[in-house]
């Protein structure tokens, strides 16, 4: 009993010293004692809690590395609507803003902040502990992703001080530095990587494994009081500076300023320095004050009344056109890339962008030594907008006439932008189709990413995708960067792959105009690869979706000899020849979904697969013959055209029902 008593006593302690220490480092950027320190106290409290599982409080900080599976996340519905805000786009949109704004309250003043590109979320605290974290979800209902939420060290578990009941609400997000590294990791992992740090956050916090969640290193500024019980709050600032006390990551900076000129001021200040912070960014938003002049304006029904969310233009600069280089892809399409003068672009430096084609070339006439616009699609993606000048005697870009590769001439057909080498054996094809072929979405064979491919294909073990299922440790092992170990990994990795459906063999084999979708209505279809190679034209086109140049493609694949020769070897090599999908029921025979948005908890292709289980088919875009549009968060053209098509509109929560 003496033992217990000591323990409970010394869990408290433990619990009181590691919240403290790690607000202290995390929050306030100030530590007080070293890593190993606090690591030695965070092993002693769970071996504390291991021997007696009855201590684990709600506050423990052992929370924060992240248990068990959750599975499917509860709903959560918000006490106190989580709204959106309106956009503005101009220094006008703002004046006519604080416009209505001073009809109703002459003498208002504003805060001005910046607006985190990150997720939504709720925290909610009951005496002082955390008790429930929720998604913004479409504002009245959301998803609890507490666990998940707990691995976020900058989350209070236990607050300073003990409060009846607060909520607050804050935005997640992936600091620039983390997004890089694990962009990184997802490349060389032969993964496909997060497109920008919002949908990094958002895939991270979706996690049914809130360990994996722990391991993204997410974090959180706190800019709203949802509702509190036990305090009286009268203005945004005060209330801002109040959760500060509380052990909240705040916002980093709010502003309080008494006229629109100031506001507007703060908010060109915020847009100057944007690409210096450690975070992204998307806008600044202004704010009246003093929560009583709030209520006297109230809100739409889409947004409050009393706040703007000032959007910034993509950051355009001008640099010179060095070179255009030509890259072979996997199918023999030339793409040509514009390489620059180094030039910094929002907050990185460029130094290329695609060019698309020739008709992108020809259209805006981009030549060698031009000097042209160039800007961050998305603050992401490098692009070029125009040219400013032609370089003196520069001449118009044509495309190469022979295959940078191969030399083999290239041809353009007459339904297709992109020119094209169709030497089959040409070496750059080669590469990218085996890369193609070992990726996730295909045959998915870990660790048979590019620089491995390569080493393969220079030292002459691979010529052709059967290739593969004949490479033995044996051979591996005296490669460069190669031992026992991973060439056993590898080589059990190359025979776990031959257990894969059909529908991902037949997408590795990257016959044109065939994608993931089209690979899996061939398979469902013809069930087995004999079949489908036996299909003739009118077969495949009976096929809902199929038209005429798929169907050719699919008929023209396998009539050419190297291509019916390739797949009787990974035949004889033992691949799996047959579909192998399971449908539950045919509830959903004879529907078609459209998916918007970001669902809360499945990405595009768990939502997909799960709606095939039961005889339904996904498509890109509303038609009349849309059947449901499952929309998330940030849903855009697609949910307004199925409104005004009258087309049944489904919440994720909806569609779980759909599919109990």
């Amino acid at each position: 009993m003496a033992e217990f008593e000591n323990s409970q006593k010394r869990a408290a302690e433990l619990r009181d010293l590691l919240n403290y220490h790690s607000r202290k480092y995390y929050v306030e950027d100030s530590p007080e004692i070293e890593d190993f320190e606090y690591d030695r106290l965070m092993r002693e409290l769970s071996e504390i809690e291991e021997k007696f599982p009855e201590l684990v409080t709600a506050d423990s900080p052992t929370r924060r590395v992240g248990g068990v599976a959750d599975g499917q996340f509860e709903p959560v519905a918000h006490d106190v609507r989580m709204e959106s805000l309106q956009d503005a786009f101009s220094i006008e949109e703002l004046r006519a803003f604080d416009s209505r704004v001073r009809e109703t309250v002459p003498d208002a003043t504003y805060v001005v902040e910046p607006k985190i590109d990150g997720l939504s979320v709720s925290l909610e605290y009951s005496n002082g502990i955390f008790s429930r974290g929720s998604t913004r979800g479409d504002g009245n209902v959301g998803e609890n992703i507490s666990a998940n939420l707990c691995t976020i060290n900058t989350i209070p578990l236990k607050l300073t001080r003990e409060i009846e009941e607060i909520e607050v609400r804050g935005e997640v997000y992936m600091p620039r530095e983390v997004f890089i590294k694990l962009v990184e990791q997802q490349e060389n992992n032969e993964e496909k990587p997060f497109r920008n740090p919002r949908n990094a956050a958002a895939g991270s916090l979706r996690q049914k494994n809130p360990k994996i969640t722990a391991q993204r290193k997410l974090d959180i500024f706190v800019f709203n009081v949802q509702k509190v019980n036990g305090k009286v709050l009268t203005s945004h600032k005060q209330s801002l500076d109040y959760i500060k006390e509380l052990g909240f990551k705040t916002v980093p900076f709010y502003t309080p300023c008494k006229t629109i000129d100031e506001a507007i001021a703060e908010i060109n200040r915020i847009g100057e320095i944007r690409y210096t912070l450690p975070f992204d960014i998307d806008g600044a938003v202004i704010k009246v004050d003093d929560f009583s002049h709030r209520g006297e304006l109230g809100s739409t029904s889409k947004f409050p009344k009393w706040a703007i969310a000032f959007k910034y233009p993509p950051e355009e600069k001008q640099t010179k056109v060095i070179d255009i280089e030509i890259n072979v892809g996997r199918t023999g399409v030339l793409t040509p890339t514009a390489v620059f003068e180094p030039v910094l672009v929002a907050g990185s430096m460029i130094s290329r962008a695609t060019l698309h084609n020739q008709d992108f070339i020809s259209e805006k006439d981009i030549r060698i030594g031009d000097t042209v616009t160039i800007r961050k699609a998305g603050d992401i993606i490098p692009e070029v907008l125009n040219v400013v000048e032609h370089c003196e005697n520069s001449l118009p870009y044509s495309m190469p006439e022979l295959c940078p590769s191969c030399g083999a001439k290239v041809v353009r057909e007459d339904d297709e932008a992109a020119v094209r080498c169709l030497n089959t054996d040409c070496p750059a094809q080669l590469l990218r189709n085996l890369i193609h072929f070992c990726s996730r979405d295909a045959m998915d064979i870990e660790g048979l990413g590019e620089s491995n491919l390569e080493l393969f294909v220079r030292e002459g073990l691979i010529s052709t995708p059967a290739d593969i299922y004949s490479l033995t440790a044996e051979q591996i092992m005296p490669l460069e960067r190669m031992a026992e170990q991973s060439a056993n990994n590898l080589v059990s990795a190359i025979n776990e792959s031959k257990k894969n459906d059909l529908s991902k063999l037949v997408f590795a084999l990257g016959i044109r105009h065939i994608g993931q979708k089209a690979a899996k209505l061939l398979s469902e279809k013809f069930q087995t690869m004999t079949a489908l190679m036996n299909a003739d034209f009118d077969e495949i086109m009976t096929i809902d979706g199929f038209g005429k140049i798929m169907a050719d493609s699919v008929v023209d694949y396998f009539s050419m000899p190297q291509c019916i020769e390739l797949v009787d070897r990974l035949m004889a090599s033992g691949l799996n020849m047959k579909s192998l999908k399971e449908v539950k029921d045919m509830r959903f025979e004879g529907k078609t979904f459209v998916l918007t948005g970001t669902l809360p908890t499945y990405s595009r292709n768990e939502a997909s697969a799960i709606i095939e289980s039961f005889g339904g088919k996904t498509a890109s875009s509303v038609s009349k013959k849309t059947s449901y549009v499952l929309a998330g968060e940030e849903a855009g053209s697609k949910l307004k055209k199925a409104t005004d098509l009258g087309i049944t509109v489904l919440t994720e929560e909806q569609f779980n029902e759909l599919i109990k």
